[in-house]
């Protein structure tokens, strides 16, 4: 599955490590791959954000930063989890009920922290080159493919039962003279992104993208919107 041998085997177990299973290392410390979680998602976002800046030599800044967040987002990291077969190999209480694909995904993100631990940066950057972007993504596809970002965060919000709402801050002109909207998410009361953009819908998609950016690495907010803390 990596292309290479671990070192530390340890660091993969814990990789694969739901929290669900309530494990504790000897000291009696919690034993879960949400630490490695956090570690992989930061360098997943640095590799790729590095792949997608040489691969689109002339493009700016704002098209580069889409094109890597439609390649880390939870859905893509939970099929590419299933398409390499991690998620037959995670360690998890069945009756959990968070859904698959974040498992798989999570997992994924845990497992290049786990790689970067035992092997370094080199060997991360190895892995998802020749394994994942070369094998399973055509980033090309994929980049100029358009993401309803208003919709995924409508789905998010009905699976979770929080409320969703669209607020128009002001209209102003922008530089050449077009009306410019500015427009902020409220979900269950609390303002979570804003977005600014031509129209309306630019600026609800615009606030949209920015919320799901925070809804994943924002793990309180997640939590408190979602109903996990009560």
């Amino acid at each position: 599955m990596l292309g290479f041998y671990p070192h530390r085997i340890s660091l993969y177990q814990e990789a694969l490590m739901h929290k669900s299973m309530l494990a504790h290392a000897k000291e009696g410390t919690p034993l879960n791959n949400e630490r490695l979680e956090f570690l992989g998602d930061a360098i997943l976002d640095a590799v790729v954000g590095e792949i997608v800046y040489h691969h689109f030599p002339r493009k700016r800044e704002g098209f580069l930063t889409n094109t890597r967040s439609k390649i880390v987002q939870r859905e893509s990291l939970g099929k590419l989890a299933t398409e390499i077969g991690l998620d037959k190999l995670l360690i998890r209480n069945e009756h959990n009920q968070t859904h698959n694909s974040y498992l798989a995904g999570n997992a994924f993100e845990a497992l290049v922290g786990a790689i970067y631990l035992d092997r370094g940066y080199g060997h991360c950057k190895d892995f998802i080159t020749k394994k994942i972007m070369r094998g399973l993504i055509d980033i090309d596809k994929l980049a100029y493919q358009e993401v309803n970002f208003k919709s995924k965060l409508l789905e998010w919000c009905q699976k979770h039962k929080a409320r969703l709402e669209y607020v128009l801050l002001d209209e102003t002109k922008g530089d050449d003279g077009s009306p410019l909207f500015n427009s902020k998410v409220v979900i269950n009361g609390i303002e979570c992104g804003r977005g600014k953009g031509y129209s309306k819908k630019e600026s609800h998609q615009k606030a949209s993208r920015n919320v799901l950016h925070r809804l994943k690495h924002d793990r309180r907010l997640h939590d408190e919107l979602s109903g996990a803390v009560k």
